[in-house]
């Protein structure tokens, strides 16, 4: 087992296990490109963006159940 990794494979093997690893990226970039905008009321969106971002990045992938030995 190799335990050196690039933070390209951490990132990919983080993003691969989430439930909508595509959508968390859209918001990610959204994110990131309304911080470098300017708007009309201070971080009321950078905010709900944030939250939306994290949020997402939880969402991990449901496990499959595998049965014990003996279980039906």
């Amino acid at each position: 087992m190799d335990t050196k990794k690039g933070i390209g494979a951490i990132i990919t093997e983080y993003i691969s296990g989430l439930r909508f690893p595509l959508l968390f990226i859209i918001v990610m970039l959204f994110f990131i490109v309304d911080l470098a905008l300017p708007d009309f009321i201070p971080f009321a969106d950078e905010i709900f963006l944030g939250l939306l971002t994290a949020l997402l990045s939880r969402w991990r992938k449901e496990r499959a159940e595998v049965p014990v030995d003996g279980e039906q």
